[in-house]
């Protein structure tokens, strides 16, 4: 049974693998394009490219590829084998984020358990490589398969290539980051949101962070994708929590989600506001770079940073005290509830409006 497909669209990357019980996976073909001193080439030796390869052509690359591979004889044995159970496409964002491997993970052992589906989990590079996971969505359309689970890594751009999928009888379910509503209209499409309430999460990370500085203290927020609607809601929320506590919000600045260049517009921050006493990181991922600018600034333990995910980099940091709190939306969990609503759906069961996902803020031992 093909099991997972990841998109690396940087190096032209794709790697499949298949499902086994010890280990779980095995991997079966790689195909690679590096560059070469004479241009673009295949690394398995097959040809070159001698001009440069342009967006549109890298786009249709990464969606022939996966239709490729999804041909290969020893896939699509395995692959109609399993023609009776339900195909769910699942469409993540950045692997190199931890939140979503653990996404990932989580659920491809929830369909193991559940034994009923097939599915096809895709991750991409980079948490802003949107034009790859709209390739994904028009690769599953034309792959027909039943359901899309996505998280997707642009709140309006996804929209359109999903209501084709809509409009081809397949059934998609919105986990993580909602869709906009303006968009889902415009489009002529209704559907559900399966997920945490961003703001609410915002807004205990930043709470903790007024009782630690207590009133007019200064602090700064580094934003994830401003596209994205939770990066949105983050904001949000923090600054439900800067007005509550009544801080001081010297600076907000986007760093897309990213670790370093979370580490840049912070050490950037720093020079411009050396008085920043408090920040909040709208993901982990980004806490991990403020924090080593932190370190790096020889300000370690002087400046309090929250942030969100609660992903397994960021628990030494708590122990250390280099982090006050995170907040723990339960990713492992999100993609297999997304899962479940999608096989629901599929028997008929109507999904509407916002089925809210637990949080939970997740605070540094006392001792």
């Amino acid at each position: 049974m093909f099991e997972a497909v990841h998109f690396f669209p940087s190096t032209m990357n794709l790697m499949c693998f298949q499902k086994r019980s010890t280990p779980l996976f095995r991997r079966l073909e790689r195909v690679q394009f590096t560059r070469l001193k004479s241009g673009p080439r295949c690394a398995n030796g097959e040809g070159s490219l001698t001009q440069a390869i342009s967006k549109s052509f890298h786009q249709r690359c990464v969606a022939a590829l996966l239709v490729g591979v999804l041909s290969i004889p020893g896939i699509q044995s395995s692959y109609a084998a399993d023609a009776k159970k339900p195909v769910i496409g699942l469409v993540m964002k950045s692997l190199a984020n931890e939140f979503f491997k653990d996404m990932q993970e989580g659920a491809i052992k929830h369909v193991a358990q559940r034994g009923d589906l097939t599915l096809l989990p895709v991750g991409m590079h980079s948490e802003t490589d949107i034009d790859t996971q709209v390739n994904a969505v028009e690769t599953f359309i034309t792959k027909k398969v039943d359901a899309i689970v996505i998280a997707p890594a642009d709140s309006r751009a996804l929209v359109a290539p999903l209501a084709r999928a809509i409009k081809a009888g397949i059934v998609v379910v919105n986990i993580d980051v909602a869709l906009d509503e303006k968009a889902k209209k415009q489009a002529g499409i209704s559907l559900a949101f399966v997920g945490p309430d961003n703001r609410a999460g915002a807004k205990l990370a930043g709470d903790e962070l007024a009782r630690a500085l207590g009133k007019g203290g200064k602090v700064v927020i580094i934003e994830g994708n401003p596209g994205a609607d939770n990066a949105q809601q983050r904001k949000i929320g923090f600054d439900d929590a800067v007005k509550a506590g009544k801080l001081e919000l010297i600076d907000s600045r986007t760093a897309h989600w990213e670790t370093e260049e979370a580490n840049s517009v912070f050490s950037n921050m720093l020079t411009a506001h050396p008085d920043i006493q408090g920040v909040m990181a709208a993901n982990d991922s980004m806490a991990l770079g403020v924090i080593k600018a932190i370190d790096a600034s020889g300000k370690s333990g002087k400046i309090k940073v929250v942030g969100f995910d609660n992903i397994p980099a960021v628990q030494p940091l708590l122990k250390e005290k280099k982090l006050l709190a995170t907040v723990d939306q339960f990713g492992s969990q999100m993609a297999a509830n997304g899962i479940d609503y999608a096989m629901k759906a599929m028997k008929g069961e109507k999904l509407e409006g916002w089925i809210k996902t637990p949080i939970e803020l997740v605070i540094a031992p006392a001792n």
